[in-house]
């Protein structure tokens, strides 16, 4: 397995620059909710939005609003990020450039409003919402063009958590919000799953689950398989499936700390496990 972590040694220097105490750049923590593009990272550090290059070099705030921000994604071209974030009391999506500046604000309804990641042409934002449904269990999928205007439903009953496919015909998401936030190594009726949804004929198909269930979660799809974490052999781990041979294969084994949160690019994938970012490449696996 090829992974690499990112130590983020200027990150370190950046935010100890008023202090005379040493630090260990190797134990940089809590760097979360991750994304990837081709020459870059984004995080969330502080409640605040950052970018760095892909070896966590020349680090940055992207954000410095009392509002917190959260769930950035890169377009695919990588010259934007979408995010969800806290404004004006409520939270939208906001979509800004890699270079800062002032946010563009895409939504505009009371519901919370989660930044799932981009449309593959780059056109429009994928996010998951509340705004439609009777109840605040459940949300929809909807798409917003970067240029606005109203967000359009997917004809998906209920998701989050949703990934394109590169070529537009797919999307994996979960249907129901996920338990065990709640309840660790949660089995009930309720369990995490992964759907594959089909653009073409609406037809669903289901990543395999153990007997006795487990929690699948943040699906991705890279290089035609599917990536998702998933506690079905303890931990949360990386596993991926491939919908041709509807085989299942686990990626990492961390038995201490499991991975929190996942996003991928078109070739790669990124994931906060134990406080650090860890980067996967598919191809060399």
């Amino acid at each position: 397995m090829t992974r690499r972590t990112i130590a983020f040694a200027s990150l370190i220097v950046l935010l100890a620059a008023t202090t005379s105490q040493a630090h260990d750049s190797e134990n940089t923590r809590l760097l979360s909710q991750p994304a990837i593009s081709k020459n870059h990272v984004a995080f969330v550090y502080d409640r605040d939005l950052w970018i760095a290059n892909r070896d966590g070099s020349y680090p940055r705030r992207l954000t410095s609003h009392e509002g917190v921000e959260a769930s950035p994604r890169f377009s695919p071209d990588g010259n934007s990020i979408a995010f969800s974030a806290q404004y004006d009391g409520n939270t939208d999506v906001f979509l800004m450039s890699i270079q800062g500046g002032a946010p563009k604000r895409l939504t505009y309804h009371p519901s919370l409003d989660q930044v799932e990641g981009f449309t593959p042409d780059g056109k429009s934002v994928l996010f998951s919402s509340s705004r439609d449904v009777f109840t605040n269990r459940y949300r929809k999928l909807f798409t917003v063009s970067i240029d606005g205007g109203f967000p359009e439903a997917l004809p998906i009953p209920n998701g989050l958590r949703a990934s394109y496919s590169a070529d537009g015909t797919k999307i994996a998401y979960i249907p129901i919000g996920e338990r065990f936030n709640q309840w660790k190594n949660y089995r009930g009726g309720t369990c995490s799953r992964v759907w594959i949804y089909d653009v073409n004929d609406h037809s669903v198909m289901m990543v395999p689950q153990p007997e006795g269930r487990c929690n699948d979660t943040d699906p991705v799809f890279v290089g035609g398989r599917v990536f998702f974490r998933s506690d079905r052999n303890g931990e949360f781990n990386l596993y991926s499936f491939d919908p041709s041979s509807k085989k299942i294969s686990q990626i990492t084994d961390f038995k201490e700390f499991p991975i929190i949160r996942l996003t991928e690019s078109a070739t790669d994938i990124i994931f906060e496990q134990a406080g650090y970012l860890h980067i996967y490449d598919p191809e060399k696996h």
